[in-house]
């Protein structure tokens, strides 16, 4: 009994030792072939809130229904997803289902960019940071659904929600107000990360398509 419970130890300590070197995920800028890629359709669009004013913390519990109960969207944030609004749309790329976040700092976040009614509240979408492991599973779950499915030529799915949920379905925490491009796989079965654009990225980005 004491050797099989050294032999599991010894399993532990060598996958943390593993999980401790292991690299930290490092995004990759769009390109613009990458660019042409969405407004030609068929990826998953992942949308981190804009910036927000860090001096107001969510209060425990939330209240989804009291935007003072959370961390809001800073007046730099909003100006700064209106001009990645306006980049978006300039850059012509198609879409159609929008999801969001309950959480007030996302579906303002898409209010912003796809206009008040052009976006589904998705409740598990919910921000995970704050939730037991439990309770992070159909929200985990419901994110890589949303990922996974195939999309049609000629649109793209788009998500706006959260960096942690982000890190549970591929260990990445993009910076606020990044657009995450993902390709799910054809036959539903995972996803594939291609390509981020940060805020500061719109403008060469799309200077260098045209």
């Amino acid at each position: 009994m004491k050797q099989q419970v050294h032999w599991l130890l010894g399993l532990v300590l060598v996958a943390l030792a593993t999980l401790s070197q292991a690299e930290p995920f490092t995004p990759s800028p769009a390109t613009p072939a990458q660019l042409q890629a969405i407004r030609e359709g068929g990826y998953v669009l992942f949308i981190r809130h804009g910036p927000t004013d860090t001096s107001q913390p969510d209060q425990v519990p939330i209240d989804l229904d009291d935007c003072s109960t959370q961390r809001p969207l800073s007046d730099a944030g909003r100006d700064i997803m209106r001009d990645i609004a306006h980049q978006f749309h300039l850059a012509d790329i198609p879409f159609g289902e929008v999801y969001s976040s309950p959480m007030c700092r996302a579906y303002q976040t898409a209010a912003i960019i796809f206009g008040d009614g052009g976006y589904r509240v998705d409740p598990n979408l919910m921000y995970v940071a704050a939730l037991t492991s439990s309770e992070k599973q159909p929200i985990i779950a419901r994110t890589l659904e949303l990922l996974s499915t195939p999309v049609e030529r000629g649109s793209n799915r788009i998500l706006v929600a959260h960096g942690p949920n982000m890190v549970e379905v591929m260990e990445y925490f993009p910076v606020e107000g990044t657009l995450v491009i993902i390709r799910p796989h054809a036959d539903g079965s995972g996803f594939d990360y291609v390509a981020s654009i940060e805020p500061g990225h719109w403008a060469h980005l799309l200077k260098t398509a045209d």
